[in-house]
């Protein structure tokens, strides 16, 4: 049995779904455009320096999730996959996903994006299993706040780990695994695995895959 994990944002999507929901929000007039773009601008362009503080990113892009009854935020989501995520699904990525599992591998999106946002978009991929940064509830609440680890770069391989150790597994139990990836904030998972694969790479991990002789993909050309 081979193990296949796919990175979501730049990887599966052509887009980063946190920044996509955040400006969605915006439209809808759920939270101050002005303030809120000049900030989700700032922490994507930190995201994608490889400077982002997790904290201070997920405390700003958490706080809407609290400020709303789950059901409105809901439906809000649903409407948010049939205009921006849906539109956006390249066959190409389909495909990838679809490989892999007609083959049997085991198979999970492991994505630093909370499991709000990106729980319905696992599932459009057909990917049964979701490694997201999880959020804190009470009383069918979100708190605003991330419980446990956030799937956020060597956060990656112990939220990993864990969800292998619930399936009874770890990284030995399988002959080949596979990620891929755009970023270069997953190094440390893809140097985890047996088979990384820089799939729309971003400058930085596209020059430390060319260093490491790893395969590139591009799914969107």
């Amino acid at each position: 049995m081979q193990l296949s994990l796919f990175d979501l944002d730049h990887t599966l999507l052509p887009l980063d779904s946190d920044y996509e929901w955040a400006r969605f929000l915006i439209r809808m007039g759920a939270i101050d455009g002005e303030r809120y773009e000049a900030e989700n601008e700032r922490l994507f362009r930190e995201y994608q320096e490889g400077t982002l503080d997790i904290a201070e990113s997920l405390a700003f892009l958490l706080a809407p999730l609290a400020a709303f009854p789950l059901a409105e935020l809901e439906a809000w989501h649903a409407q948010f996959m049939e205009e921006v995520i849906r539109p956006a699904i390249r066959p190409s990525a389909k495909a990838l996903v679809a490989r892999h599992q007609d083959r049997g591998d085991l198979c999970a999106v492991v994505t630093a994006t909370n499991e709000f946002v990106t729980t319905p978009i696992a599932r459009e991929f057909g990917v049964p299993h979701l490694i997201a940064t999880t959020i804190e509830s009470v009383d069918g609440r979100f708190t605003g706040r991330p419980r446990g680890t956030p799937s956020f770069r060597e956060g990656k391989i112990v939220r990993t780990e864990q969800w292998l150790g619930e399936l009874g597994h770890d990284f030995s139990s399988f002959s080949d695994s596979w990620f891929y990836s755009d970023s270069a904030n997953d190094i440390p998972l893809l140097l985890r695995v047996t088979r990384p694969v820089a799939t729309n790479p971003d400058p930085r991990l596209a020059a430390f895959a060319q260093e490491r002789g790893w395969p590139t993909l591009r799914l969107f050309e």
